[in-house]
């Protein structure tokens, strides 16, 4: 009897676990990712060329998708816009289990800074780059409380709890 209730308990714990995995590997190589899943290149969509954007219309848009170019994954993450220009953000970063989380963080921290953010299904090439301190965080803070709440403050950036980084122009060489 204790052996089929063990069976049955494995058969209930596979069956998800298998599920979640299979949904996260075919979602890696899609066109951007699904709500729970990081997905492929961004590569539908015009890409954009022209002047710098007046990016205030993303003040009315929750989420967009952002990829990194090494590796070459995306994500849906929250964007704001302060003063003129693009940021993008990643809390929970003062903790082990938030820089796990969060790993897109890392690796735009680390890599390159060479990204693509898809919005409205128009692609933008952006150089990603970690904001640390400074008095645009008072702004970008200030956008992020008053977009999704919370408590965010420049003194959560400046003690690396909260990760900021700015969407900027790539220069004429990237």
């Amino acid at each position: 009897m204790l052996r089929l209730i063990l069976q049955l308990i494995g058969i209930a714990v596979l069956i998800p676990v298998v599920a979640y995995a299979t949904l996260a590997l075919d979602n890696r190589n899609a066109d951007g990712p699904s709500i729970l899943f990081p997905g492929g290149e961004l590569v539908s969509g015009d890409l954009y060329s022209g002047p710098e954007p007046d990016w205030s219309f993303t003040r009315d848009i929750p989420t967009v998708e952002l990829q990194l170019m090494n590796p070459p994954t995306s994500r849906l993450i929250y964007i704001l816009e302060s003063e003129g220009r693009l940021y993008v953000v990643s809390g929970y970063m003062g903790s082990t289990l938030g820089r796990i989380w969060k790993h897109w963080a890392v690796e735009a921290d680390e890599g390159d800074g060479i990204a693509v953010v898809r919005i409205d299904g128009v692609r933008y090439e952006r150089q990603i780059v970690r904001i640390r301190e400074g008095e645009a965080l008072d702004g970008v803070t200030a956008a992020l409380r008053e977009k999704y709440g919370g408590n965010s403050s420049r003194a959560s950036v400046e003690s690396g709890n909260l990760w900021v980084f700015e969407l900027a122009p790539r220069g004429p060489n990237a």
